[in-house]
């Protein structure tokens, strides 16, 4: 037989090239001018995405219509693409068993590992969510023996035996549990006659190449841009290869890389002596070259008999970028050569480097890239970056010049909108109700969207209402923590119906709690069944957001991965805690992406790297070049060391760093590249890709200042540049006489005189902060919550001994479930009020008796109104008045009463005193008054303090001066800010502590310690 017979049809489009376009370009004349043409012609390719790119590229090249070629999906990487039904043996010679269903793979392989643990007298995974992701972990390293066609026979040869004595315990303990889980999922493969999808994808490329050996198809066909080198597909492309009409085109194999260079590559899969393993320890599986070197190997194929495919696509770089780019991945050794090469064959001509500072603005830089970019008709533009937060920026700032962009490499279905609100019902039954996760999911995009009715109008009035109901029990669980469960909700819901008088609202609060209530329910038991929480968290979707939750892409994907996990869960059993739920689903749900329908600007691309291949662009920019992202940190499986994988022939984790190079030198055949890369990212500074350095050290520094992109950077700080603004002055209101008429209470009268500017918002703004969602308490709230307990003692118990303790532990218990209060506050306080229950009995004795509580006391002085609420009004053997007031933490001291700024007991004691509490029944002479403290105090917590002076005290002052003086500071103060004209001026005293809910609203940390310049003096600060 003649050499022409036997010669191999296999060819190679260089990387200066676009693959797709060019592998077209070649096609339509070699197979579109006989009869039916290219309908005749099977076209084999990676994955479904190429099937995209390639069919866009024989849009663009037809020149008219034509039939299309019979395309199909053979393989990918990850395994997630299908094989088409060309592959698969239909028919009566099908002797190759269905494949298993992974998820049900996934659930019994946790269950296996549990028992494969207890029988080798290991301490199990805490924790069923974190034995789901071990068992994840074991059937990514099954997969991986599975694609390099090494069963578990392998595992127990000589050749993994000999090495077992020089691993560590920790490896030979992990390679233990993986062949003991392997055999036993296995044996129920074998008895459920079923086989792993790797496996079966192998045995069906096995019998392709097997049937087409014997019997070549009737038309021609080709395997166009396949990398992956496992041995199945390596014998399936070189039967392809050898058939008459049969076509092999790999992408970006360097024809011109030097033989010494090739060789230096290691012996990928093909040693010299049998007894050597296929992967040497030296092999440079780092370089882009290495993988396509393997595939050969496994073909048996050598360099020599491939050839350039020589149709050119209509979009190419110059040739002499091949041949910069090949000197650019040169092996370590080799790299030395770079001193000695010309300028021409060191020059990256139309490639650009560009540096920025931050993530932020090398995504505001691209963005600019791609907006002037467009600006050139038919000029097509690509993003490629593994960072789906930099392409997710990208797309936000470009929407700036209503440029709509689409990331094909999609989102993890958790950052979607559909994904998210099953989260956080997940959420919801974990935490029974909390409020975090509660308030999410009703205030979610597809709340209250309900059924499948109406039309457009009535959805948004439905929409409208529902987020009026969920705002307002916003505002009632503002604040700590209510107890767990559904029930305090309905009380907090009834309350505000009630007081806004809203029925609607209340019945809203019925049929979201007749939604919640089984994730509530489940949420409480020790145990729950995986199969039952997504029936119940799928019915409580629906319920809140209808058929909206199901109608966009990502509802659709979440449909699909509720419907798959939940069938598979039926049939394996899968109990864990309820806390577990919300990690288990966010780990599962990360598998799937969620890929945009069509719709995007039509000459704009944002791809992954494994979308970017074989795809087209005339300017290509890669982004987020820094280590940890592209390339990636080599990965170690977790169970089978490293040296018994590269015994056994398999790749290690650093393997994927040269399929990152691998991308990188295919984008860099684009006419115009740019190599983006920010100095930090979100955690700090960052290292350059490894990639980067390899261009600035073979540039060098002549070359260097040639290929920087700079513009866009300098463009970048000038787009949202603004002038200066002269720092903010100290605010000093000045509102009008009608606006200052307003009343004054004795809390309001201790914020005016310190801090005047917080009065003004609080009393004549009348704006109030809005306490934190599930806050801790506040020290305001735990003096409401004091005061409340203390007054129902009094109104409902009369303040009896015993009474005190179990009242107030009833109350917190309704008032707040947050941990902090129970752990660390409620402690304290109960024994706080032992101290005031046990006081308030002793002064009982001594014939002092509690008059009234929180009782509202009111006076005018100069005309202005002033009240005062008594915490407590206690009468005295003598007749005479005590004014008590408690505190939760410390008194003021008595200097702060001597200078005017903790009047409230004063003022209290004034309105006392003039009669101002006649309303509540209570008449006479102040004569005592007293602040009861339930911090600690010298005897535990709970003491008694006065700020007048009383035996051999020498501060604070005399009882006759107290109301005088208290008197002449509230005059004063009205006199100043209510009736006359000064300012409220911002932290008049700032060394006094006090409140601070307004230091935003007064914008304090643009004033406070800045001192304010002229115009003339230079920069503002």
């Amino acid at each position: 037989m003649s050499e022409t017979a036997t010669r191999l049809s296999l060819y190679s489009i260089a990387a200066h090239r676009g693959f797709a376009d060019a592998l077209v370009a070649g096609l339509i004349p070699r197979y579109g001018e006989k009869d039916a043409g290219l309908a005749r012609l099977t076209l084999l390719l990676p994955s479904r995405r190429a099937i995209r790119t390639v069919t866009e590229a024989f849009v663009r090249l037809s020149g008219g219509g034509l039939l299309l070629p019979r395309m199909a999906v053979i393989g990918d990487l990850d395994l997630d693409e299908t094989l088409g039904a060309l592959l698969d043996p239909i028919g009566s010679d099908n002797e190759i068993p269905p494949a298993a269903d992974p998820t049900r793979r996934w659930l019994r392989l946790a269950q296996m590992l549990r028992l494969a643990m207890e029988r080798a007298g290991m301490d199990t995974i805490s924790g069923q969510a974190a034995l789901l992701r071990q068992a994840r972990d074991i059937a990514r390293g099954m997969d991986r023996l599975l694609v390099e066609g090494i069963g578990p026979e392998e595992l127990m040869s000589a050749r993994v035996l000999d090495l077992v004595g020089e691993l560590s315990e920790h490896w030979v303990r992990n390679l233990h549990l993986f062949a003991s889980v392997q055999a036993m999922w296995l044996a129920e493969l074998q008895e459920r006659g079923e086989l792993d999808a790797p496996a079966r994808r192998t045995r069906l490329f096995d019998h392709a190449a097997a049937k087409w050996s014997r019997t070549p198809p009737a038309g021609p066909i080709v395997a166009a841009g396949v990398t992956s080198a496992s041995p199945s597909i390596a014998r399936l492309l070189r039967v392809i290869a050898e058939m008459p009409e049969g076509s092999v085109v790999l992408p970006d194999l360097d024809l011109a890389l030097d033989d010494a260079v090739w060789d230096g590559l290691g012996r990928a899969g093909k040693g010299e002596d049998p007894d050597d393993p296929p992967i040497g320890a030296g092999d440079a599986v780092t370089h882009p070259q290495y993988h396509l070197k393997l595939l050969l190997n496994r073909m048996g194929v050598a360099r020599g008999e491939v050839r350039p495919w020589h149709r050119a696509g209509m979009s190419k770089a110059p040739p002499e970028r091949s041949r910069a780019i090949s000197n650019l991945f040169l092996p370590p050794e080799q790299s030395a050569t770079w001193i000695d090469l010309p300028p021409e064959a060191r020059r990256l001509s139309g490639v650009r480097l560009m540096e920025t500072a931050h993530p932020e603005e090398e995504a505001q830089a691209i963005a600019i890239l791609i907006r002037e970019a467009l600006e050139t008709p038919e000029r097509r533009v690509a993003l490629i970056t593994p960072d789906r937060g930099l392409a997710g920026r990208v797309i936000a700032h470009l929407e700036r010049w209503n440029i709509a962009a689409d990331d094909t490499a999609g989102r993890p279905l958790p950052q979607t909108v559909a994904g998210r609100m099953l989260l956080l019902l997940s959420e919801v039954l974990a935490e029974r109700g909390a409020a975090i996760p509660l308030l999410s999911v009703l205030m979610h995009p597809y709340a209250g969207l309900g059924s499948d009715g109406g039309g457009g109008d009535e959805r948004g009035t439905r929409r409208a209402a529902w987020l009026s109901h969920a705002r307002r029990l916003d505002l009632a669980m503002r604040g700590p923590r209510l107890d767990i469960g559904l029930a305090p909700l309905r009380e907090a819901v009834h309350r505000v119906a009630e007081r806004r008088g809203d029925p609607a609202m209340r019945t809203w609060w019925d049929a979201v709690e007749h939604m919640l209530a089984p994730l509530v329910t489940l949420g409480g038991e020790e145990r729950i069944d995986l199969a039952a929480s997504l029936d119940a968290l799928a019915a409580a979707a629906e319920g809140i957001c209808g058929l909206s939750i199901w109608g966009e892409a990502d509802g659709r994907a979440l449909a699909a991965f509720v419907e798959d996990l939940r069938e598979q869960a039926r049939g394996v059993p899968t109990m864990l805690e309820p806390a577990e739920l919300p990690a288990m689903l966010r780990d599962a749900m990360e598998q799937v992406a969620v890929r945009p329908p069509y719709g995007g600007h039509e000459r704009l691309a944002i791809y992954g790297l494994i979308e970017a291949r074989m795809s087209r662009a005339d300017l290509v920019i890669c982004g987020a070049l820094h280590e940890g992202s592209w390339p990636q940190p080599a990965t170690t499986d977790p169970l089978i060391a490293p040296a018994v994988l590269r015994a056994l022939g398999v790749p290690g984790g650093d393997f994927r760093i040269g399929l990152s190079a691998h991308d990188l030198a295919a984008a860099l055949g684009a006419p115009e590249v740019v190599l983006s890369h920010a100095r930090r990212d979100s955690s700090g500074p960052v290292i350059a890709s490894r990639f980067i350095l390899r261009v600035r050290a073979m540039l060098g520094p002549k070359l260097l200042e040639t290929h920087v992109q700079s513009s866009a950077p300098a463009l970048c700080a000038a787009i949202d540049r603004v002038e200066p603004v002269a720092p903010h002055s100290q605010p000093r209101p000045m509102p009008s006489a009608e606006q200052r008429r307003v009343g004054l209470s004795a809390t309001g009268l201790d914020r005016l005189r310190s801090d005047p500017y917080q009065f003004y918002a609080r009393s004549i703004l009348r704006l109030h902060a809005l306490d934190a969602i599930d806050d801790e308490p506040t020290p305001a709230w735990r003096g409401s919550a004091v005061h409340d307990i203390l007054h129902r003692w009094h109104r409902d118990h009369g303040a009896a001994p015993g009474t005190l303790h179990d009242l107030a532990r009833d109350m917190l218990h309704a008032m707040s479930g947050h941990p902090f209060m129970r752990g660390l506050w409620q402690p304290r306080l109960l024994a706080a009020l032992d101290w005031i229950e046990a006081e308030t009995a002793a002064l009982v004795t001594d014939g002092r008796t509690i008059a009234a509580t929180e009782c509202k006391g009111v006076i005018t002085v100069d005309g202005v109104r002033v009240e005062a609420r008594a915490d407590r009004i206690d009468r005295l053997a003598d007749g005479t008045l005590a004014i008590v007031d408690y505190k939760t933490g410390r008194p003021p001291s008595a200097s702060m009463v001597e200078e005017g700024f903790a009047l409230q007991l004063g003022t209290t004691g004034l309105v006392a005193a003039r009669g101002g509490f006649h309303d509540a029944g209570i008449d006479g002479t102040p004569d005592r008054f007293e602040y009861w403290s339930l911090a600690r105090g010298k005897d535990g917590f709970g003491f008694r303090d006065e700020p007048v002076k009383e035996g051999r005290k020498r501060t604070g002052l005399a009882r006759e001066e107290f109301l005088d003086q208290s008197a002449f500071f509230l005059s004063d103060a009205i006199a100043k800010w209510i009736a006359g004209d000064a300012p409220f001026t911002a932290r008049l005293n700032p060394d006094l502590p006090g409140y601070n809910e307004y230091d935003q609203l007064m914008r304090l940390d643009e004033w406070q310690g800045r001192a304010r310049r002229d115009p003339g003096e230079g920069d503002s600060a």
